[in-house]
């Protein structure tokens, strides 16, 4: 597939096959059960042939489709093992691959945005892509000022593309269900829909972008490409090298790992407070190890692509995120009780017991007790079963409680990022992040301006 199908009805029925494809897996492996092979070995077949059918689905489509699919990639974590295993390299490719579009369709939006003489803005620009996303894709060129640069040229008919894909899925959102234990997908595609027209414009992508540069410039740990061009549909930013995170997941070092997570958790709570954005698409593919950190040429910087999805949060991460946190952490059941009912955690018409709140909450927050917690694999997946499974109680309270809107893509992003850090298997001081950058984490300090009582008084 070398094009972005744009046709409704084509792109509509390659998604409409997807859940057919699954029914007809499942006869087939019945059929050979019926003929004497093990239910193991048949589960597992039937797994990998589904992920690879969806993944290729998803991938080719582009769009809202692939996505979707970068979205459920960073939750691959939660997966039972012997689930895990045969989706892992599907969701991996997804991460950082789709097929190209034809290089006469590159030339031609350049030459439709940037003018006839386009070719005078580069010194050198390769045809063949560097990446492949969702709505876009890059390629790696030299300015006319010499500096080496990434032009992000957008698939033509993306905005539909991703439109009529993000319906299409949720309207089968119920299969989809099982590939992530306990996480509810239609929330999930509604909230990428939601945001369609801000991924599509390269303008606020450019001044999501330029925020954080101008803000990271002399930041000795992270890296954010300058902007160097935008307009309709191509955005021209500074060219980073490095390592993706896709390829430390899969083959890095324990301290590449440990140096990658503690940064990605740096970025998360240190970005809002720093600029008033959250970059709110953190999958492995928007992140890079570059050489030359702190301590040297040995350490590691992370360098951070793609702002088209952020969450605008001018005060940073609200306060009582890091309250609750807080108070959780201190056991104070009632209180967190009362902060979660007046942020909408729990609506009016419900009453549930605060110790069984407290309950709820201490496993999930367990990274935050200690002073280095060990991302896992089977941690995360200890999570997603607790919550997922019908006869737990934790279920059965998750089930009351409610997500404000506010709060929708804060949670996705954190759940999201976590969801990595199990997938580096990283070591990482997370409370000494949060107390350095979540606002209401650590007490107010005692007003020193106040006066000191008179000797005697």
């Amino acid at each position: 597939m070398s094009d972005l199908p744009r046709k409704a009805v084509t792109r509509t029925a390659k998604l409409a096959a997807l859940p057919l494809g699954f029914a007809g897996r499942a006869t087939w492996g019945l059929g050979k059960r019926i003929v004497g092979e093990s239910a193991e070995i048949v589960g597992r077949e039937l797994q990998q042939r589904t992920a690879e059918q969806l993944f290729k689905v998803l991938g080719e489509l582009k769009g809202g489709a692939m996505k979707f699919g970068q979205a459920l990639s960073v939750f691959e974590s939660a997966l039972p093992e012997e689930i895990a295993g045969p989706y892992r390299a599907a969701l991996t490719r997804l991460q950082d691959a789709a097929p190209p579009m034809p290089t006469r369709t590159v030339h031609a939006v350049l030459e439709e945005r940037l003018g006839p003489d386009w070719r005078e803005l580069f010194e050198e620009f390769e045809d063949k892509p560097a990446a492949a996303a969702s709505i876009g894709q890059v390629h790696r060129a030299v300015w006319h000022d010499g500096r080496e640069v990434a032009v992000k040229v957008q698939y033509p008919g993306a905005g539909e593309a991703l439109l009529s894909d993000l319906g299409q899925l949720s309207r089968f959102a119920r299969l989809l269900g099982p590939l992530i234990p306990g996480m509810d997908i239609k929330p999930l595609i509604t909230e990428l829909r939601d945001r369609v027209s801000e991924e599509l414009d390269y303008g606020l992508e450019a001044q999501a972008q330029t925020a954080h540069a101008e803000e990271f410039a002399d930041d000795p740990d992270v890296v954010v490409p300058a902007v160097v061009h935008q307009c309709e549909q191509v955005l021209v930013t500074e060219w980073i090298d490095g390592i993706p995170l896709s390829e430390i997941i899969a083959d890095g070092t324990q301290e590449q790992r440990d140096r990658a997570g503690q940064l990605l958790a740096r970025f998360l709570f240190s970005g809002p407070a720093r600029t008033g954005l959250l970059h709110a698409d953190p999958h492995p593919g928007n992140f890079r190890l570059l050489p030359g950190g702190p301590a040297g040429e040995d350490d590691w910087r992370l360098g951070v692509l793609d702002f088209g999805t952020v969450d605008r949060l001018p005060g940073g991460l609200p306060a009582p995120i890091g309250i609750s946190l807080r108070m959780t952490l201190d056991g104070e059941a009632e209180t967190v009780y009362e902060l979660l009912c007046e942020e909408g955690f729990v609506k009016e018409n419900i009453e549930l017991e605060p110790d069984a709140v407290l309950d709820y909450l201490l496993p999930i927050i367990e990274p935050a007790r200690v002073e280095t917690f060990t991302f896992t694999r089977s941690w995360m997946r200890s999570q997603a079963a607790r919550i997922a499974d019908p006869r737990s109680p934790a279920y059965q309270l998750g089930k009351q409680l409610n997500l404000p809107p506010a709060y929708l893509l804060i949670h996705r992003v954190t759940l999201s990022t976590i969801g990595v850090l199990c997938q580096l298997g990283a070591n990482v001081r997370l409370r000494e992040e949060l107390e350095e950058w979540l606002p209401g984490f650590l007490p107010d300090a005692p007003d020193e301006t106040q006066e000191e009582p008179a000797a005697g008084a």
